[in-house]
């Protein structure tokens, strides 16, 4: 049955969310699916981008300190989630829209802003500055200038949603790729265990060239890095990871962390977590069976791999 679902296999590829998008679902050869799953993908960018002037996300961003937005229940439960994981403050701050679009690192216009900018931008990115109704399912960013910006915890979002979505369809086994976030579907069909070979982006290459692979089953994979977007200025580099406690690139000598996990978006989140950190946090994943491992690259090339796979 393994090879048999090897010789069988359909890929459809595009951009969205600001990347290259590629499925794959093994044991067919009809890409009605793999279609249905990036037309789902581009429908969640059009509901959550903030490189728009018009989506329902922006609509709130709009609307800061005048009204709250009402939304729909899946743009309600993601910002919910994203505020809450906010709120704990270890990194993580779906409010650094503000921040984000000053600094513009990845995006034409890309600069070193002043302290005195930064300063005036953080104090529009409080957490505890967002009301949610539950019952409305209203978003209201109480002071004017203030934005969400999903893009850090929208891929791993999303990506299950499309795990999801398969699955509603009988898929046993798929690829689900959102420009590096990946998420595996099922056991691996090309090995009798079962298992994914993942491999794990050498922060100091080309892209596509890996530092490290690892056996893992059906799980997510989500990095977080700083080789990904950088910005140089005068000699000096600056990643995209912003510290809403500076407003500033996180001084770290971590060069990414990535999250192996059941969901996606936990991924993202957990993800953040350890890069802010630095390191292994004491005790982390212990007791947690939806967290199977993480792996560290430093920026001298060291790796360091907390295993709790099943």
């Amino acid at each position: 049955m393994i090879h048999n679902l090897a010789l069988k296999t359909v890929t459809t590829t595009g951009h969205a969310l600001g990347t290259k998008i590629t499925l794959t679902v093994f044991g067919t050869t009809d890409k009605t699916l793999t279609d249905g799953a990036l037309a789902l993908i581009k429908r969640y960018e059009d509901l959550l981008t903030v490189n728009r002037e018009s989506s329902l996300l922006m609509t709130v961003n709009h609307q800061a300190g005048r009204q709250p937005v009402q939304v729909t229940p899946m743009v309600f439960e993601l910002v919910k989630l994203a505020v809450a994981a906010s709120q704990q403050q270890f990194g993580f701050n779906a409010l650094i829209g503000p921040l984000v679009k000053l600094w513009k690192i990845g995006f034409k216009g890309a600069r070193v802003p002043t302290g005195e900018e930064i300063h005036h931008r953080l104090k529009l990115i409080d957490p505890d500055q967002v009301e949610l109704d539950d019952r409305q399912q209203t978003v209201f960013l109480k002071r004017p200038g203030m934005e969400i910006d999903l893009g850090g915890i929208a891929k791993g979002y999303i990506a299950d949603r499309v795990r999801d979505y398969w699955r509603s369809f009988g898929i046993v086994n798929g690829m689900i790729n959102l420009g590096g976030n990946l998420l595996f579907v099922g056991p691996s069909p090309r090995r009798a265990d079962g298992r994914w070979v993942i491999g794990i982006q050498d922060p100091r290459k080309e892209r596509g060239a890996d530092c490290q692979q690892v056996l893992m089953p059906e799980c997510s994979a989500v990095t977080s890095g700083t080789y990904e977007r950088q910005l140089v200025k005068n000699g000096h580099h600056y990643h995209h990871l912003l510290d809403p406690q500076t407003g500033r690139p996180r001084q770290t000598n971590v060069a990414s962390v990535t999250i192996f996990s059941r969901r996606s978006v936990t991924g993202e989140v957990e993800a953040k977590r350890l890069f802010f950190a630095g390191q292994p946090l004491p005790g982390w994943g212990v007791g947690r069976p939806d967290l199977y491992g993480a792996l560290f690259i430093y920026n001298d090339g060291r790796t360091e791999f907390v295993d709790r796979r099943p």
